[in-house]
């Protein structure tokens, strides 16, 4: 398939058409506070924002990625959320990232499956090399994962019978060139109302405990008596080298 990839900065009219992009994410997945604080800031992140174009110049891909400052020593277990709040406060406060990473891969329904993923993800590590990253970090989230009372730690590692990983979207990375270094348990937090988690899966939410939920790769945790839910994703962290000098 003919593919024209592009940042958002080199084409910021697509700014009016990029959220109309159909999806296939969880409802309940568009509710992590500090993730829409980067999707509400994303003008700031033009150049780290890859969008993909079909033959007639429709948008069928998009891939996200923040820079942000990363500590020394392992990984963080925040994940996600750690990237991007790091990010957020590494623009606001003016200082120099020393790391990138993957936010977002989405692919219009229809065309999942079609061999794009793979592609996407090296365009966002070739990127990352471009704008001087020696490394692209993604906080994968390993979405073939159905039994929610697996640990993730048990799951990331299984593979096949060839050696690459169980879980396709952590194959698609690591048929990409990535190596998966660790799992980062509290990744993404998503807190809520018993009423707002209702709204966003249609399940009762009324008794005290973990809930299954479609979608989600861990139970959700329902306090029925004081009015709230939290669900706590475990992703996995992927490295994959970009070949560039690195900050």
């Amino acid at each position: 398939m003919d593919l024209e990839i592009v940042t958002l900065a080199e084409r910021p009219e697509l700014m009016d058409v990029f959220w109309d992009m159909e999806t296939s994410w969880p409802e309940f997945m568009k509710h992590d506070p500090v993730g829409n604080g980067y999707y509400a800031s994303l003008e700031e992140f033009a150049d780290f924002v890859l969008v993909c174009l079909d033959a007639t110049g429709r948008m069928v891909a998009k891939a996200h990625s923040v820079p942000f400052v990363l500590p020394e020593g392992e990984l963080p277990d925040a994940g996600w959320d750690f990237a991007i709040r790091s990010g957020l406060l590494t623009r606001l406060w003016g200082e120099e990232p020393n790391a990138c990473s993957a936010v977002e891969i989405a692919i219009v329904p229809e065309l999942q499956g079609a061999g794009l993923s793979g592609r996407i993800v090296a365009a966002l590590r070739d990127n990352a090399a471009r704008l001087g990253f020696g490394e692209l970090l993604a906080p994968v989230r390993p979405n073939g994962k159905a039994d929610v009372g697996e640990p993730m730690a048990t799951y990331a590692l299984r593979t096949r019978a060839d050696g690459l990983p169980v879980d396709p979207w952590l194959r698609v990375h690591v048929r990409a060139g990535g190596r998966i270094d660790r799992v980062c348990a509290r990744s993404m937090v998503i807190p809520g109302t018993v009423e707002e988690w209702r709204e966003w899966t249609g399940l009762p939410f009324d008794t005290t405990g973990p809930v299954v939920v479609p979608g989600a790769l861990a139970p959700v945790m329902c306090d029925a008596e004081h009015g709230t839910a939290v669900y706590v994703e475990p992703n996995v962290w992927v490295r994959h080298p970009t070949g560039a000098a690195g900050r």
